[in-house]
Parts: C-alpha cells; sequence; structure tokens
C-alpha cells in the first residue's frame, strides 16, 4: 500500500478535529486507501479498535443503511457500546439518502471525529453547504502521481528504469488498482474500461438521470478526443449538426458539467494576462486518468503532446495550484499556475527537435514581463534552459520536490 504522505500531511492536523473530513474524486482513484492510512494513523496513536466504525455503503451488506434515519439509528446503537471519542469512516457516503442530515447530528450528539468520501463534487453543494456550512474540510484525492506510480510499479518490478516507468504510465496511468493485475496489459485495459463505464453510469446518468445516454456518450467521446484542446459548446455542436444531429450549446455545457462533477473531467479556463481578465468562450478540459483514456479512446502514443500537457496539468492539481490557461497576443502559454500569492508558468511540449519549434515554445514568454519562474517541460534529456526560462525533462519535472 502506498502511503499517499502529500494527503497525509495535509489530513494530519485535522485528525481529532470537529471538522468533517470529505475526500472526493473520481471513483477508484485511492479514496478507500486514504481511509484505511487514517485508520492506521489513529490506530498508531492509541486509539483502539472498538472505537472506530467503518462502513462502505457499496457493499451489499449495508443496503439497510441507505437512508438518513436508518444509519442514525445504527450508529447511536453501535455507540452506546463505546467509551470515549468514536471515529466515524463514511466510504461513498452519497449513497445514503439525505446523508447530510444525519451527519450533522452525529456532531452534536456525541464526541465523535467524521472522515466521508464521496464521488461526486455536488457532495459539497446544496443541502451539505446548508447544513455543515464551515464544518467541514476537503481533500480532493488523485490517481497516482508518475512520482506514486514509479514506487508501485518498481516495487513489482525492481529492475525498471524511470525512463521505462514512464512509457508504463504514459499508457496505463495511475488507477491504484492496477498494481494488484501486475500491470498486465488485458486485465489492465479492462479493468479501466469497467472503471470509465461506472463512472459514466452511477456517477453521471444515474446521478443527474440523464435519458439520452447516446448523446452524453458521444460528448465524453468528443472531450477525449480533444483533451488540452481549446473547444467551446457552439464548436460541439456545429460538429454534432455536420452529423445530423440537433443539440443545443446548453445542453452540450450541462452534460460537460455532470462529466467535471463526476471529477472525469477537469475545466481550465483561459486567461488574457495583459487584461488580466477571464477570457468568456473556448475553455480547455483534462481528464482525470490518462491511462483510461488509452483504454476506451486509445491513441495516448498518437496523441503524445496532449497527453503529456494532461500529465503535467494533473500534478499541478496534486501540488494545489490553481490553473488557467494563458493568452499574451496572440500566443497561448498551456498553464498559468498560482498558489500562496506565487505564480509559475508551464510550458508543455513533446521534443524540442527543431530551431522553430525551440523559438515558438520558449518565445511565448517574451511579452511576459513579471520575474515568476518559467518553465519548458519536455521529453528531450539535454537541459536546453535559455533567457532564464529554465528547461526540464518532463520525468525529472514530475518528481522533483520542489521547481527551481
Amino acid at each position: 500500500m502506498i502511503k499517499r504522505e502529500a494527503y497525509m500531511r495535509r489530513i494530519r492536523p485535522f485528525i481529532g478535529s470537529e471538522l468533517i473530513k470529505v475526500m472526493t474524486g473520481i471513483r477508484r482513484c485511492g479514496k478507500s486507501v486514504m481511509l484505511e492510512l487514517i485508520k492506521d494513523e489513529i490506530k498508531t496513536g492509541g486509539v483502539p479498535q472498538t472505537n472506530i466504525i467503518s462502513i462502505n455503503f457499496e457493499d451489499m451488506r449495508y443496503a439497510h443503511l441507505l437512508n438518513a434515519q436508518a444509519l442514525h439509528d445504527e450508529i447511536l446503537k453501535r455507540v452506546q457500546r463505546i467509551s470515549g471519542k468514536v471515529y466515524l469512516f463514511f466510504d461513498e457516503i452519497q449513497e445514503v439518502e439525505n446523508w447530510e442530515k444525519c451527519i450533522n447530528s452525529f456532531r452534536v450528539e456525541f464526541d465523535c471525529d467524521i472522515y466521508i468520501t464521496g464521488s461526486n463534487a455536488k457532495l459539497l453543494s446544496g443541502e451539505l453547504a446548508t447544513n455543515l456550512g464551515g464544518r467541514y474540510v476537503e481533500f480532493v484525492i488523485y490517481p497516482f502521481s508518475f512520482a506514486e506510480f514509479t514506487e508501485l510499479y518498481t516495487s513489482i518490478f525492481p529492475e525498471t528504469t524511470q525512463q521505462q516507468c514512464f512509457q508504463k504510465y504514459l499508457l496505463y496511468g495511475g488507477m491504484p488498482y492496477l498494481g494488484n493485475l501486475r500491470y498486465a496489459e488485458e486485465p489492465c485495459r479492462q479493468y479501466l474500461t469497467d472503471v470509465f463505464n461506472s463512472v459514466q453510469l452511477k456517477d453521471i446518468v444515474k446521478r443527474n438521470k440523464i435519458r439520452d445516454v447516446d448523446l452524453l456518450e458521444r460528448i465524453i467521446v468528443y472531450v477525449i478526443a480533444n483533451v488540452g484542446t481549446t473547444f467551446s459548446a457552439t464548436s460541439v455542436s456545429k460538429f454534432f449538426k455536420s452529423e445530423n444531429r440537433k443539440v443545443a450549446p446548453e445542453t452540450i455545457l450541462n452534460y460537460i458539467k455532470y462529466c467535471t462533477d463526476a471529477y472525469l473531467f477537469y475545466q481550465v479556463k483561459r486567461q488574457d494576462l495583459q487584461g488580466k481578465q477571464i477570457l468568456a468562450s473556448s475553455e480547455k478540459y483534462y481528464i482525470a486518468d490518462h491511462g483510461v483514456r488509452e483504454a476506451v479512446f486509445g491513441g495516448n502514443m498518437r496523441d503524445i503532446n496532449l497527453i503529456l500537457e494532461n500529465i503535467v496539468f494533473m500534478e499541478l492539481l496534486r501540488r494545489g495550484y490553481n490553473i488557467c490557461v494563458g493568452k499574451s497576443g496572440n500566443l497561448e502559454i498551456d498553464f498559468v499556475a498560482e498558489k500562496q500569492g506565487q505564480k509559475i508558468y508551464v510550458q508543455v511540449c513533446y521534443l524540442l527537435a527543431a530551431p522553430e519549434t525551440v523559438e515558438r515554445e520558449f518565445g511565448v514568454y517574451e511579452n511576459i514581463s513579471d520575474n515568476y519562474p518559467k518553465y519548458v517541460v519536455s521529453l528531450d534529456e539535454f537541459d536546453m534552459s535559455r533567457n532564464g526560462i529554465k528547461h526540464y525533462n518532463i520525468r525529472d519535472f514530475l518528481t522533483a520536490k520542489n521547481w527551481q
């Protein structure tokens, strides 16, 4: 079990506090394992197993607890037999109808420390925000980073070089369970396809009561095919029109929003770096796990430029950056990332193989006059830094503790 210390460092200060710890993220990204890691830490601190109550609501043994009243009664019955603080772990809590009411009730009825996971961003909107406003802290869990993937992969295949690891990462992505399959090609493809189908059916179709599933599937395929590419709902609508299918841009936007709520895609807005305003149309979308893209759509190696961009975007998210696409005149900077008042610029490309490519990738920074760090990231093995702009090999960029 990979320890995922980057997440534990953020969660640790809140262990034992009255704030409800909420872990969200795409299905099968490792939220349940995070609960296990937290339990281990709590038990190491001296809490007996008898003070821990843990329920996974996708387990059929708990089917009778899928409404707030039933769950409330069951937990209260168990708590009566426990002395001292009770630690509650609820996995995939969104399966419980009106769950937020009983969670809030536990807070006021007895001394407890609550941890919940869910696979939908709506977990933190509506009723939850109303009932628990200011009383929870959220941690978004992502599939494995390249560093985490390497740690697991080399524990299975110790002779593997970092370069070979990256080749595997490009195809398989970071879903944690793949290690159990020893990264065998066909089982991994089947598993990732099943994860995708589960997200589509349970977290998008069922949750949003979508009737036109065929349209949803077509929109998802369009976004998957165009990860990292600027497009608007209007352009997608025109594409469908060319295929003799009339779809309103608003419908397309709604369907894509359902996908981002399920953490399948992440939206990145474009910002005019001169005027500082967010540009209204044409966002980019990236997929939570590029291994899922390879399994259901294929073409990761063909679209290597876009996949490298996707990988860097997800790494910036993991490290807590707010990200937008930068527009400077007619030029576009892949990522402008901000965290705690600090900013970095990142340009991603496959290879700096020709002089004109070097000029294009480094030249996007010409009109940026501030002194924030500027990076060009590629698969090149040689350091091609120039004019104060730092060049990184992508593997070094992804595994660096801090970027210099």
